[in-house]
């Protein structure tokens, strides 16, 4: 369900599961290791099957063996999700950054977006990157996208279309009471 466009529709506001929204890239709010998790993750994970965990040892052997660092990107395939790629992210953790929380989290759209845009990706979806297990508030969260989105989309062409899904009505009511476009 679409709730909300912005930029003449080129970002799309809306809930329903990740993994099912048919979209040249999708953005994996995941762990350092690559290696699957919890949440969006493994959902991920799990809808797209072995060829994206193949794609993340491969990464993590020959690019990040120590992990891959908060507000970084890396794109790999996507297996069988209804994509061409996944972008894996991976978000702070809230309180745990000495107060960089927002600049890595910025750091967590716009990186996702410039490699999308370096791979020719006109559509686009995000989760409500750090906004679970990792406790960034979502209140604060939506602020910090809102801004990095609206800089990045005012500056770019590519992606034509980026969608913020949410899991939940809750959630996305609360990230379109707060978020900062215009």
């Amino acid at each position: 369900m679409v709730a909300s466009d912005y930029f003449d529709g080129r970002v799309r506001i809306q809930y329903g599961d990740i993994t099912r929204l048919p979209v040249d890239a999708m953005v994996n709010a995941a762990n350092s290791t690559l290696l699957g998790g919890g949440g969006v993750d493994g959902a991920i994970h799990a809808a797209g099957g072995p060829a994206i965990l193949e794609a993340c040892k491969k990464i993590r052997a020959t690019t990040y063996p120590d992990g891959l660092p908060t507000g970084r990107a890396v794109i790999t395939p996507a297996g069988n999700l209804p994509a061409k790629y996944v972008i894996h992210t991976v978000g702070p953790i809230f309180g745990q950054h000495k107060g960089r929380e927002p600049r890595l989290l910025a750091d967590c759209y716009k990186n996702s977006l410039e490699l999308a845009a370096s791979h020719g990706v006109e559509s686009i979806s995000f989760p409500a990157i750090s906004t679970g297990v990792y406790g960034y508030p979502l209140h604060e969260a939506a602020v910090v996208a809102s801004e990095a989105i609206t800089s990045y989309v005012e500056a770019n062409e590519l992606p034509k279309l980026i969608y913020l899904l949410f899991w939940s009505k809750d959630s996305m009511i609360t990230f379109m009471v707060k978020n900062a476009f215009k």
